[in-house]
């Protein structure tokens, strides 16, 4: 695929007005529930005219150290056997039976290498045909200790990916995809802007810690930095499981204009996307034409590992 350049106009980026759906999904222990239970949610959505549908980040099982290894499903070689990963034939099927792109939030994946076994949060998009479009491995794990709030080390057991995922959704164009703790690192986002993006997407679940400081405030900075539109999915706050998610998803434009956010419960929310707003922004603070680079280096020029 090509990449557009800094000048590039908006209706290059996106080609035509689409509608996002993210669903703030209650997921629980059974795998199977889950996964029937995300499918009714994808027919609603598109039933009420989406054509993009955001799940959470695991939504296919609890989130948690402890969850990864019993959860985790083998995705290579692709296609998977129904067997090896569920989760990825019920959003092919989810996909196809909706006629819709989905990002299908992300499961935990397993990666045997004869005796080594490494785990990964995936997140699988995939077309209306049901077809496999892009897999994203979450690249920076949630490592965090704040005294007295919450202390998490997802590298306890998963491995990092180690690519800018940039998935084409045809007629309409690019988006990047993201996991949760990737977006408080600028540099996928800006590298997905600088290929043509005209959104990134990220199924999330920040925690009721980070989530009321930070959570809407990385949203709007990735659409300001970047003059994209954001979304971030969350599961549903349960507090009776173990991890306790914010919740609030929500669609961030590209003048950074929050155009929708939930609360805590379980429920979908939805918003157009429209070319002339990314278009106007891009006119009106011309951040494309007047970066320095002769003073800084672009990010995306260098030696960028993409999943195209």
């Amino acid at each position: 695929m090509s990449s557009c350049s800094e000048q590039d106009p908006a209706s290059q980026l996106l080609r035509k007005s689409l509608t996002i759906a993210c669903i703030q999904l209650a997921s629980g222990k059974d795998k199977a529930a889950n996964l029937a239970h995300a499918r009714d949610k994808v027919l609603e959505a598109a039933g009420r005219g989406a054509n993009l549908i955001v799940l959470p980040e695991c939504f296919n099982s609890p989130y948690g150290c402890d969850f990864f290894p019993s959860y985790a499903e083998s995705l290579l070689p692709s296609p998977p056997t129904a067997e090896a990963s569920p989760s990825y034939h019920a959003l092919s099927a989810m996909a196809k039976e909706a006629g819709v792109f989905l990002v299908g939030g992300s499961i935990p994946e397993l990666v045997t290498t004869g005796d080594d076994k490494k785990y990964y949060n995936t997140s699988l998009t995939f077309g209306p045909d049901g077809e496999l479009l892009a897999s994203h491995r979450k690249v920076h794990l949630f490592d965090i200790d704040i005294p007295g709030k919450i202390t998490f080390k997802e590298s306890d057991v998963l491995s990092p990916g180690n690519k800018v995922t940039i998935v084409d959704l045809p007629p309409y164009g690019k988006i990047g995809v993201g996991i949760c703790y990737d977006i408080r690192f600028p540099e996928l986002a800006a590298v997905a802007a600088r290929k043509g993006c005209f959104a990134m997407i990220y199924p999330a679940a920040f925690n009721t810690t980070t989530g009321p400081l930070h959570w809407r405030l990385l949203g709007q900075a990735r659409a300001v930095d970047n003059q994209l539109y954001v979304a971030l999915c969350s599961p549903m706050r349960d507090m009776s499981a173990g991890y306790h998610a914010y919740g609030h998803s929500l669609v961030v434009d590209p003048m950074a204009e929050v155009l929708v956010e939930a609360e805590e419960v379980e429920t979908i929310v939805m918003a157009e996307l429209h070319a002339e707003n990314i278009e106007s922004a891009r006119k009106g603070i011309p951040l494309r034409t007047q970066r320095r680079y002769d003073v800084y280096p672009d990010v995306s020029a260098g030696k960028v590992r993409l999943e195209e």
